[in-house]
């Protein structure tokens, strides 16, 4: 099982909207020194929705080659039409990837029986290991305790990244059914918590700009250790709140261009922060002692 503070990679982009390879190379070998435990590639964060198929598997084959088994990656391969689903998720195995990250089909509203069957039909047809994404803002669906229930049993379905509105009371209802399955928060404000309740790690924002110390923070939920893990909690609770300021993944990828770590680059209909939310994603990341 993949565990820990698990970073939900931004995709580089030049000033042109196009992708900057040596850019997310750079960053693969950013967070192999910083200590983060994997990698999303082409995750909501990761601009997935505004890239092609061709750049979906460019950025995933990309991340693949640069980690070299160093640390596992997760390849986004979600889609609303069961179909492409199932055919990114085969040819993210085909790259390489460890395992694959299913967000629920959105925009169409499938009903609860619709969501089991697209995912079962996905487990069935590629032999990877695959973690359901749950995120109701976004999808205008919302994935059932009840029938995460009826899709654990599936051999290859090995996890959910839970984002609902309170994923640590979802984790609890879950886990009701589901004892053994392993869940990974997607709110990096909540993510401690529901650590420290049995969660398996966070798939994160803002390990994005705070790498090691989310690491750190995760690792010593995971180890029961509350006290340690509210007090580097506490020096990441601004990053938390400002990297959300404007819809993710803007003001992460402001943070990183301030950084240095990738050029200023966001493709349409996203847009650069706006400033006057700079100040505080700049104060949030003088907090955590990253500038």
């Amino acid at each position: 099982m993949i565990k820990g503070s698990i970073v939900a990679l931004v995709t580089p982009m030049n000033p042109d909207g196009g992708l900057n390879e040596a850019a997310l190379r750079d960053l693969v070998e950013f967070h192999i020194d910083q200590g983060t435990d994997a990698i999303v590639a082409v995750g909501t964060t990761g601009e997935a929705a505004t890239l092609d198929y061709e750049e979906h598997c460019q950025v995933i084959r990309c991340v693949v080659e640069q980690a070299r088994g160093r640390l596992p990656v997760i390849a986004g391969t979600g889609s609303n039409c069961t179909r492409e689903a199932i055919e990114l998720t085969q040819k993210a195995k085909d790259l390489g990837a460890d395992a694959c990250l299913l967000v629920t089909p959105y925009y169409n509203k499938p009903t609860q029986e619709g969501l089991y069957l697209h995912f079962k039909a996905v487990a069935e047809a590629v032999a990877i290991p695959q973690i359901l994404y749950n995120v109701p803002s976004r999808c205008g669906c919302d994935l059932l305790p009840e029938t995460v229930a009826r899709l654990a049993p599936l051999p290859n379905i090995v996890g959910i990244k839970e984002a609902s509105a309170d994923p640590v009371a979802r984790a609890r209802a879950i886990r009701l059914s589901c004892p053994e399955f392993p869940i990974y928060s997607g709110d990096d404000a909540s993510a401690r918590q529901l650590c420290l309740e049995g969660g398996a790690g966070v798939i994160s924002v803002t390990a994005n700009v705070a790498p090691r110390l989310m690491h750190q923070m995760i690792a010593a939920a995971l180890s029961g250790d509350a006290a340690t893990a509210a007090a580097l909690d506490a020096k990441l609770a601004g990053l938390h709140q400002a990297l959300f300021l404007e819809s993710n993944p803007i003001p992460v990828k402001w943070a990183l261009k301030a950084l240095g770590l990738i050029p200023e680059g966001i493709r349409l209909p996203l847009t650069w922060l706006a400033p006057r939310y700079q100040d505080a994603v700049r104060q949030a990341m003088t907090h955590a002692g990253v500038l």
